[in-house]
């Protein structure tokens, strides 16, 4: 089902329009078959990189869409409700645009951006690694300074479009403790930076998740975002706006499981009345819509805020804590309208019901949402 959306322009509603066209044309008649065989979809990135949908929240001087982010995420949300996969990854690419956005120079960004923005290179986020995830300070692959630029040994995990992307936001260490930690755009290509095969994954298994290995990769000087030591302030700032992105995700996927839910719940009937009449179902269902609804407005609050140049940072963890959480509920009852049938993988709220479950997890645990939100609260 469209959903009806309060958007700031008639550009937006336009956008909206054009993004239903292309994910109902592009994504859907091939989600079912790529999500089951594990199978990357080729084209489909380029195909919105050239409808201009890899770019919206930046601006339009360097080759961005200008677009608002309260925009921004309801055309992820669209994404999201045809193909969770496809939107995790729009998300990370936007993400992994942000530092060279905010804390890169000029002339970096002149070099970079706009084929970042123009969706020509797709772009990866790599901070985890494999013994340090929710505590980002504690990171181990170390940034040598050697003459020219960095030698850079370690390993990264949890990357997203890993192996693909055509290039990696890299944190790694360049001196001691939290401020010790520096950020560096690496390309694909760079001698010495290599990938682990796939995860085999819970859910999301069109884009690939992988670990990445440096072994004595040098990084030139050049490609280093801010300062030396800058790493985990641009860390957390981009986290902030990925958190949106995530948030965003999980709405349109707990969309979509409640469409087939209520699809499945006028259909199917018991004791001689379709079953959403009977309303001990009616109001599981109703539950379902209002856990969906009330997850869109807190993510388009948190981004009318960031819009508006007002704090945010507490609001998208709110946002991300309540819309995971929503997704991962909605998607469970839609299993249980469907009963036996929504176990199986003939229907696709199996699937959603696993997609559903990363969302709480990925860019910052809902644990760690929590703390951030309880920090500010005592702050």
């Amino acid at each position: 089902m469209a959903v009806d959306r309060l958007l700031p322009t008639d550009e937006a509603r336009d956008l909206i329009h054009l993004t239903r066209d292309i994910t109902d044309k592009v994504l859907a008649p091939i989600v079912d078959e790529h999500e089951k065989a594990e199978t990357y979809p080729e084209g489909v990135f380029a195909t919105l990189g050239e409808a201009g949908l890899l770019s919206l929240p930046y601006p339009e001087e360097w080759g961005g869409g200008g677009q608002p982010y309260e925009v921004y995420l309801q055309v992820l949300e669209e994404i999201a409700a045809r193909w969770a996969a496809v939107a995790v990854a729009v998300s990370v690419h936007s993400l992994s645009c942000y530092p060279l956005m905010a804390f890169g120079s000029e002339e970096q960004k002149q070099r970079w951006l706009p084929e970042m923005l123009g969706g020509a290179t797709i772009g990866a986020y790599s901070l985890s690694e494999p013994q340090a995830g929710s505590d980002a300070a504690a990171l181990a692959c170390k940034a040598a300074a050697v003459d020219g630029g960095y030698r850079i040994d370690g390993a990264k995990a949890w990357i997203t479009h890993g192996g693909i992307a055509d290039f990696y936001n890299l944190f790694a260490r360049t001196g001691e403790g939290s401020k010790g930690i520096s950020c560096f755009l690496v390309p694909k290509n760079t001698e010495g930076l290599s990938f682990g095969r796939p995860e085999e994954k819970m859910g999301l298994h069109a884009v690939p998740t992988t670990s990445a290995h440096y072994d004595g990769a040098f990084v030139p000087a050049e490609r280093r975002i801010g300062t030396e030591g800058q790493g985990l302030q641009i860390a957390f700032s981009a986290l902030d706006s990925g958190r949106l992105g995530i948030a965003a995700v999980a709405v349109g996927l707990a969309q979509a499981a409640l469409d087939e839910a209520v699809a499945y719940a006028q259909e199917r009937t018991a004791f001689g009345r379709k079953i959403i009449d009977h309303q001990g179902l009616g109001f599981l269902l109703a539950d379902m819509a209002a856990a969906v609804e009330s997850a869109r407005a807190t993510y388009l609050d948190a981004a009318r805020r960031r819009d508006g140049g007002l704090p945010y940072s507490r609001q998208a963890s709110v946002a991300k804590l309540v819309a995971t959480d929503a997704a991962m509920k909605v998607t469970t009852d839609a299993v249980q309208v469907l009963g036996g049938y929504g176990y199986t993988r003939d229907f696709r709220v199996e699937r959603y019901m696993r997609e559903a479950k990363i969302t709480q997890i990925f860019e910052g645990t809902n644990q760690i949402q929590r703390l951030v939100i309880s920090r500010h609260l005592a702050g």
